[in-house]
């Protein structure tokens, strides 16, 4: 059974919001083109559960991050996504 697209986008938006602010510059480019580059959010979702390797131009330390987001070692309930007034928050 796959997950649905909401849970693969509510995900992302988590994995962003527990990792964007601590990221450097080269960090969140490889980021940006991570998540705006593949043309299905699928192979993302591939490529972070270890279903399927990623091409070498995405593999790099923030897909890693994400692998390890995806694992989910504390088991947190991941449902929804988040509120977005993180993003208007000055950084820690």
């Amino acid at each position: 059974l796959l997950p649905s697209p909401v849970y693969i986008h509510a995900s992302s938006s988590l994995f962003a919001k527990e990792n964007l602010g601590r990221m450097s510059e080269e960090q969140l480019n490889r980021y940006d083109r991570l998540i705006n580059e593949p043309s299905n959010d699928w192979d993302i979702y591939y490529w972070a559960t270890e279903a399927k390797p990623a091409p070498a131009e995405f593999e790099h330390d923030v897909l890693d991050m994400l692998r390890e987001f995806a694992k989910n070692r504390k088991r947190e309930q991941r449902l929804r996504q988040p509120d977005l007034e993180y993003l208007f928050e000055p950084p820690p």
